[in-house]
């Protein structure tokens, strides 16, 4: 397999406007995740961005960015355009979203997401995490359910921001992180948004919907996504061995 990374930053983020260019120990947050993105050493890194203070803001951390439309539906859709200039000739057979909102990713998460697609069966491969206590009942932790098929690996049945499944047991944290086979990314990005993707504001359920297969990586921990000025303020406040310098 040869992957390829491309990390999805607009600027109007709806929950937290500009978050990509929040200051976190000194450096803005797109520069933490394209960390992320290149320790992995798994492939090129590209970050797919609407804005220019963004693509400049990149640049300087020593990272590629291509500038895309305004108009996505959602991250998956701007890394389809930004795709078609970063690997025109289709050399990068699995196309990997680093979401902009994971600057402190575990070491070897993404390589575990590239691995289970050599199980031929699956289309599409992302990550989670036990949730933390209260994280069950937040709008903001999607839940991934789904069926244990071996030690650490899901096979994902349904995404929802609702607390899922019913009664007692674990509920698992999805993390923002896809490994895609070229062909189902490209079908990915050919459909419409889904019904249920609109509904609980979550694009990988359109690959569901569509009947491709998601298997998750289950890690023993994530790092903090960052989706509100909550999540902000305490990744500024444990970001790993570093003091914000705001």
């Amino acid at each position: 397999m040869t992957p390829i990374i491309v990390i999805p930053a607009r600027i109007g983020s709806t929950r937290l406007p500009g978050k990509a260019l929040a200051a976190i120990a000194g450096k803005p947050m797109i520069a933490h995740v394209l960390e992320r993105g290149l320790e992995a050493g798994i492939g090129p890194v590209a970050v797919a961005t609407d804005s220019p203070e963004i693509a400049a803001a990149v640049e300087t951390a020593g990272g590629r960015a291509v500038m895309t439309f305004e108009t996505h539906a959602c991250g998956l859709d701007r890394i389809g355009e930004a795709l078609r200039a970063v690997d025109p000739g289709r050399r990068h057979d699995v196309v990997v979203d680093l979401q902009g909102d994971q600057p402190f990713l575990p070491q070897g998460a993404l390589q575990a997401a590239v691995e289970l697609l050599q199980d031929p069966a699956v289309d599409m491969a992302t990550l989670a995490t036990e949730a933390a206590v209260g994280e069950e009942d937040d709008p903001d932790t999607p839940k991934l359910v789904g069926s244990e098929i071996s030690p650490r690996r899901l096979r994902a049945l349904y995404f929802t921001r609702a607390r899922a499944p019913w009664g007692e047991g674990v509920f698992y944290h999805h993390i923002g992180v896809y490994a895609f086979r070229r062909p189902a990314f490209e079908r990915f990005v050919a459909l419409p948004p889904s019904a249920l993707e609109k509904r609980e504001r979550l694009e990988q359920l359109r690959a569901l919907e569509a009947g491709m297969r998601i298997d998750a990586a289950l890690l023993d921990r994530a790092g903090p996504s960052v989706d509100t000025e909550t999540d902000l303020e305490a990744a500024r406040r444990t970001a790993p061995g570093k003091q914000d310098r705001r």
